[in-house]
């Protein structure tokens, strides 16, 4: 399986545009790209679908259900919201899925919910997923003062579960970014030991801005 599975270091961080831009660069590049998302949670809230978005970038043909198994309104954690729903996330469903949506392209773009630590059902974590799947890492981070605790402890909560990590990614990046923020990215890169990329602000309505240059998404498309 080629592609990439993106988490956050917690919830808002973007790896949702993270994952959009990945998606979309790569279908730039001439790749079939299927998204996947394992669960889709507050639906009931205004706005554009994490699932939708992301198909709208890959440029995909996917149903909603082949792209989010599991899809609920209330805007909390997957586990919760199943149990409100009177169901359970199915970790095998949820790996069978994944595999369907690669089987019918090149490469596949999953995003996690919330980081890697958030239950999906009691003791299956985002993070057994993402080792389930064996796909290179790409972990979402805000660039400001925080980070730097926030994110290594992802690296870390990745590596002790054999997890090879592609990337960190800096968003929103600012034109001009602070001393402090110049500086999270390098002591992130040096004590994580770990390629450290950024993404500015997007226009959501503008796809063709979205095509980013970052090594491991080239690695991906050879």
């Amino acid at each position: 399986m080629r592609g990439v599975f993106v988490t956050g270091t917690g919830t808002g961080v973007g790896k949702t545009i993270v994952a959009a831009v990945i998606a979309h660069s790569l279908a730039a590049a001439g790749e079939r790209v299927a998204v996947f998302k394992p669960a889709t949670t507050g639906l009931d809230e205004p706005g554009e679908a994490d699932h939708a978005l992301l198909r709208r970038a890959a440029g995909s043909r996917q149903e909603d259900a082949e792209i989010a198994p599991y899809r609920f309104g209330p805007p909390v954690s997957p586990h919760l919201a199943a149990e409100m729903a009177g169901e359970e996330i199915e970790p095998a469903r949820l790996l069978a899925a994944a595999g369907e949506a690669a089987a019918g392209a090149d490469a596949l773009v999953c995003e996690g919910v919330g980081g890697l630590l958030v239950p999906l059902a009691p003791g299956y974590l985002v993070r057994d997923l993402a080792a389930g799947l064996a796909l290179p890492l790409v972990i979402a981070a805000p660039p400001g003062l925080g980070t730097i605790n926030h994110t290594l402890l992802t690296v870390e909560a990745a590596r002790a579960a054999g997890l090879d990590i592609a990337a960190v990614v800096l968003t929103p990046w600012p034109e001009r970014p602070s001393r402090i923020e110049q500086s999270n990215r390098e002591t992130i890169a040096g004590l994580g030991n770990v390629a450290v990329e950024t993404l500015s602000p997007l226009d959501l309505s503008d796809p063709p801005s979205w095509e980013v240059e970052w090594r491991f998404v080239r690695d991906i498309a050879e």
